[in-house]
């Protein structure tokens, strides 16, 4: 019955059918029905004229038609009726479609008026407000909230206005009976959390008795879309665990313990080993590895990815590590060499720019097996790029690589190797469980020792002269300093002025040839790019003049002061991340907020968060809060965060109970094969193919 297209629902036809498919994507009843309206009205009572006051505000009143007037000329003609109880008198205006509305008043007749009120005049009246004739069936109004849906301008000239699609909507609910809305959530889980049956959810949903009723029915379907894409998650991650082969690195070597006992740099934080811990639990079962780890700016994870790396390298597997940019390639490959000097393993760094015979000599060690770990862009995906034996994939800053081009590396050996995804953008837990609740779950959150935490302070354009005397101290001290610009959306040439101009300022205050100013920006060459960040991480220069196009990953210990330019242009996470490229050594660390007179409440909130706190998972909670999920980074691609009611920031509660429900359900019953879960499985089979699911059995 709900797969039935649009147009056969009594009152719909052919060219409205065409309407609500252009313009709202309703196709069938089953889309009608998650059409769901933004509020309702309460027509449920009848109120008295005299009731009306300055809060009031939608009305339903009935009373006798006085009489009606039209006043003014052309563009100020208007209709004026008046509506009398036995309390008072009601002024009623209309000011289009008046020819209409005088061929149905009739003077003396009694009416049902509903419509939001004001005063003019001292007067309560009702712009166009709804009027019928009083039928003593309806006396004492409906009894349900009537909905408002929202529609589109084009529908409302055609007639088809949320009134009318209320009307659409009443009528389908008038042809469908409740076993067209089958149970899907097991009845145990049901009963036990009290939930509202699932026909009744959407009926209450649309037309609520009361606004409790319609409050349960927003609980059980929130609940429900948590819970159904929680299920999916856990199905795919217990199938992985149970049906994936994956290599087995059954022991842990001499090529680990020498370098943990001798060559390790500092001593590992907790959250450290805990990881490694949890990666050699992972890669000893048989099964692939697929595990997201997350950890703040600096918090150590290239040791994690090297300590993995060796450990592939103990029980004869090779190494991968992809980076999003060809700088950050260069840099993990460098750090990567340096901390393997004194080992017996090879180190490759594979990315575009690196050609004829380094490459073939390349391509033919890793067919051979005589290159044991290589680093590099996505070239590493290239089908060129042959691997003996891959046994470990390690991918940094997981949102610039989509799921599509993770699957491409796996397809690189007949066994699919293990998958660590590194990111430093910390994921609010919420959205981690979400959009990544198919990867298994690290967290990386303390320092490693001697990282001192960074000052933020925000200050205003006018103080920019001690800002500037400020960073010239720390030069002076030997340090290093950033000055970074906005990226203007719109216009290339609107940020390229901007940070010319920022340049010439930043000169004038820091003159060569005592100071030395490294610029980058988009317009530049990669080699030229690439120039000019080595000569800044080799101190060669003095300041570091950019758009954001450091936001990823560079490396200078030195460098201990940030100045952001008009801060209020960035959101909060990327304000988080460009803080991350100081402090990086021992020595205190800064950042200015430098930003305009004028600053947005929402501007204020995202700067004062980042003055209050250093912790990432903090930050990216209050950011997701601020924007909503469809922006934070990777998301957008991945298509699972369009719940229809449920909202991952205001609903956290019920998508924990959700998780640990599943999870349970999961847990007891991997298949879906008891009694008591064929609702759902049945539920989840036919609704293959609708959404971004339909890749996962």
């Amino acid at each position: 019955m709900l797969s039935s297209p649009i147009e056969y629902l009594k009152g719909v036809g052919p060219l409205r059918g065409d309407l609500l498919k252009k313009e709202l994507q309703i196709f069938t009843f089953d889309d009608l029905l998650h059409h769901f309206p933004h509020r309702h009205i309460d027509k449920t009572k009848v109120s008295k004229i005299n009731m009306i006051n300055y809060q009031t505000d939608f009305i339903q009143v009935t009373g006798i038609l006085q009489q009606f007037e039209i006043i003014g000329e052309k563009r100020a003609k208007r209709l004026v009726a008046y509506l009398r109880d036995d309390t008072g008198a009601l002024e009623l205006t209309w000011f289009q479609g008046i020819s209409w509305v005088q061929k149905n008043l009739v003077p003396g007749q009694k009416y049902l008026v509903f419509g939001r009120t004001g005063f003019f005049n001292g007067r309560p009246q009702m712009v166009h407000p709804e009027i019928e004739p009083f039928v003593l069936a309806k006396a004492d109004g409906k009894d349900y909230l009537e909905p408002v849906y929202p529609a589109t301008e084009k529908l409302k000239a055609r007639g088809l206005n949320g009134r009318q699609l209320a009307k659409l909507t009443f009528q389908l609910f008038s042809q469908i009976k409740p076993t067209d809305i089958p149970e899907n959530i097991p009845e145990d889980i049901f009963k036990k959390l009290k939930l509202m049956n699932r026909y009744e959810a959407f009926s209450n949903l649309h037309f609520p008795v009361s606004q409790e009723a319609y409050q349960l029915a927003l609980r059980r379907l929130k609940f429900e879309e948590f819970f159904i894409a929680q299920i999916r998650l856990n199905l795919v991650r217990l199938q992985r665990h149970h049906s994936s082969r994956g290599v087995v690195f059954e022991k842990v070597g001499e090529l680990f313990n020498d370098f943990y006992n001798h060559h390790l740099p500092f001593e590992l934080t907790g959250a450290q080993k805990r990881v490694i811990r949890e990666i050699r639990t992972d890669t000893g079962r048989g099964h692939q590895m697929n595990r997201l780890l997350q950890g703040d700016v600096g918090s150590g994870k290239t040791i994690v990815a090297l300590l993995s790396m060796l450990l592939a390298a103990d029980n004869g597997y090779q190494s991968c590590m992809m980076a999003p940019t060809e700088i950050l390639a260069q840099q993990h490959y460098n750090g990567l060499k340096e901390l393997l000097k004194n080992m017996p393993v090879e180190i490759a760094l594979l990315t575009g720019s690196i050609k004829g015979k380094e490459r073939k000599r390349i391509l033919s060690g890793l067919l051979d097996d005589t290159i044991h770990f290589v680093v590099g862009t996505h070239a590493v995906i290239e089908d060129v790029v042959q691997f003996k034996n891959l046994g470990l994939v390690i991918v940094d800053e997981q949102h610039r690589f989509g799921v599509a081009q993770r699957a491409r590396l796996w397809e690189k050996a007949t066994v699919p190797p293990h998958v660590l995804v590194m990111t430093a953008t910390p994921i609010p837990r919420t959205l981690a469980m979400t959009a990544y609740g198919d990867l298994d779950y690290s967290v990386m959150d303390e320092l490693p020792p001697g990282r001192q935490p960074i000052t933020t302070v925000h200050r205003n354009e006018m103080a920019r002269a001690s800002v500037m005397e400020f960073v010239r101290t720390e030069i002076n001290k030997g340090r290093q300093a950033y000055f970074i610009y906005p990226l203007i959306e719109e216009s290339e040439k609107l940020s390229y002025e901007d940070l010319k101009q920022g340049y010439e300022q930043v000169k004038s205050f820091f003159p060569e040839p005592a100071y030395r100013i490294s610029m980058v920006h988009g317009r530049q060459s990669a080699e030229e790019k690439e120039t000019n960040m080595q000569r800044f991480v080799q101190h060669d220069t003095h300041i570091m003049v950019s758009t954001t196009v450091i936001e990823v990953g560079v490396n200078v210990p030195n460098a201990t002061v940030m100045v952001i330019e008009s801060a209020e242009k960035f959101g909060l996470s990327q304000l988080h991340q460009l803080r991350g490229r100081v402090g990086r050594g021992s020595e205190k660390s800064f950042c200015i907020l430098l930003t305009g007179s004028k600053v947005s409440k929402d501007a204020k909130e995202r700067i004062n968060t980042m003055c209050a706190t250093n912790d990432g998972f903090k930050i990216a909670e209050k950011d997701l809060e601020l924007r909503g999920p469809g922006d934070i980074e990777g998301t957008r691609q991945s298509g699972e965060l369009n719940f229809k009611v449920a909202s991952i920031v205001n609903d956290k509660d019920l998508l924990e109970l959700a998780k640990t429900t599943a999870e349970q359900c999961c847990e007891e019953d991997p298949t879906l094969d008891m009694a008591k879960n064929l609702l759902l499985k049945n539920y989840l089979r036919s609704q293959k193919g609708k959404n971004a699911w339909s890749r996962i059995s």
